[in-house]
């Protein structure tokens, strides 16, 4: 009999224990505020943060996404959109969440590797089937009668990316002239026939309004354009010379302390550099920072000439330069321009 007891209080136990973490999982609401073409990426990576939170804590967690041009999405959290995270396009646009309102460190862009950018990207065209235009590289965008679409860089981080790659390879074929680079932005911003906010927007105007001869647009978004609207009516150009990309990442952190995420966001965007999350980034065509993963998908990204946004002198000194209020973008395409 008491063996039969002591059995049953073990059963008991053992029962007890295995009930404990469905007694205490938790359900967990995250906010994501993230540029324009992510919203694949992030539909993808979300369900795989979730099984895998789901299996190491017995927590759900649900990550809602919020999806605009980069800087109206920055200036959105500063107006008190709550977000737990945002990755966005330029870290420009996340210094002004400490700058402007001490919602993260200073110190934001040490906290993850490599700069807290967990992939990068380039900045290429995408023209309709056959190129009947004939365009190759930058050079060919600035030709009478060549019709552009790109984003405004004034509400959009894809677009500064834009206007850079265009600014660094006038520069690099015009012996560093700066007035050389400037007269070729001019003329392709004289050629431009829609400014989207974002570069979502790009894309309908171009792919679903068929406006315009080319988009320039981030890499990741003109091989979505072959996924989604056919490989058989459009075709992506990689042009000779462009940037590289470095989309970061932080935490909202006064945000998550308040909503009680701080750990669970933290530990959303740390997953984004696991072999999982790194796949998950190649597979939607952005580049990853992992050099095994990214060597699973070399023949997938062609090989070209990248400048570093340090070579310019950096975000601060470049949206200072160009795109503040009377700076280079607003000479060349201010009002009566």
């Amino acid at each position: 009999m008491k063996i039969k007891m002591r059995q049953l209080v073990v059963a008991a136990l053992i029962s007890g224990l295995a009930v404990t973490p469905s007694v205490h999982a938790k359900d967990i609401n995250l906010l994501n505020v993230s540029y324009d073409p992510t919203r694949e990426l992030y539909q993808d990576y979300n369900k795989a943060f979730a099984i895998y939170w789901k299996a190491k804590t017995g927590d759900t967690v649900t990550v809602n996404q919020s999806h605009g041009g980069g800087g109206k999405q920055a200036r959105a959290v500063l107006d008190g959109l709550e977000a737990d995270v945002v990755t966005l396009a330029i870290a420009y646009d996340i210094d002004q969440l400490y700058q402007k309102r001490k919602l993260i460190p200073e110190n934001w862009q040490s906290l993850l590797a490599n700069n807290s950018s967990p992939y990068t990207s380039t900045i290429v065209f995408v023209v309709r089937k056959g190129n009947p235009q004939h365009i190759k590289d930058w050079n060919d965008l600035v030709k009478p009668g060549i019709s552009v679409i790109t984003p405004n860089p004034k509400t959009s981080g894809g677009a500064r990316w834009n206007y850079v790659a265009a600014w660094a390879y006038a520069l690099k074929h015009n012996a560093n002239s700066e007035q050389a680079a400037k007269d070729f932005v001019t003329q392709l911003y004289k050629n431009t026939a829609v400014l989207d906010t974002g570069a979502r927007g790009s894309t309908t105007t171009f792919a679903e309004r068929e406006i315009g001869d080319v988009l320039i647009t981030w890499e990741n978004e003109a091989y979505l354009v072959l996924k989604e609207f056919g490989a058989e009516k459009y075709e992506v150009v990689t042009p000779s010379f462009s940037v590289l990309t470095e989309p970061p990442v932080t935490v909202v952190e006064n945000v998550a302390r308040k909503h009680g995420t701080l750990d669970v966001a933290t530990e959303y965007l740390k997953y984004l550099y696991s072999k999982e999350g790194q796949e998950i980034i190649g597979k939607n065509y952005y580049r990853p920072s992992d050099p095994a993963v990214a060597a699973q998908f070399e023949k997938q990204f062609p090989k070209l000439e990248l400048v570093k946004i340090d070579q310019l002198g950096g975000w601060n000194e470049v949206q200072k330069k160009h795109f503040a209020d009377e700076g280079v973008f607003d000479q060349i395409y201010g009002p009566g321009k």
